[in-house]
């Protein structure tokens, strides 16, 4: 029987290899170190259960949504269809 192009656990390998990709970068992206009183980049004031919820937060709620906001990255995996769907 073909076995085709690639081997038997090849895909499952790129999805293992994108799923730890995508935990590096949220791990990446948590913060760490010592929580800041007063916002990076506005000034305002973090509250203090904010300081104590996420330790070595940086930002005050709006701003780290806008920062989330910015950072979104649309997915490489193809969600919309099976590759036969694609070939036509």
């Amino acid at each position: 029987m073909a076995k085709g192009f690639g081997s038997e656990d090849a895909a499952q390998d790129e999805i293992e290899g994108a799923v730890n990709d995508a935990v590096r970068r949220a791990q990446d992206a948590l913060p760490h170190g010592e929580s800041l009183t007063h916002c990076e980049d506005c000034d305002s004031v973090i509250p203090e259960g904010r300081r104590k919820a996420l330790p070595g937060v940086r930002l005050c709620v709006e701003c780290q949504q806008a920062h989330d906001h910015a950072r979104t990255h649309p997915s490489a995996y193809n969600r919309r269809g099976s590759k036969d769907s694609q070939l036509r």
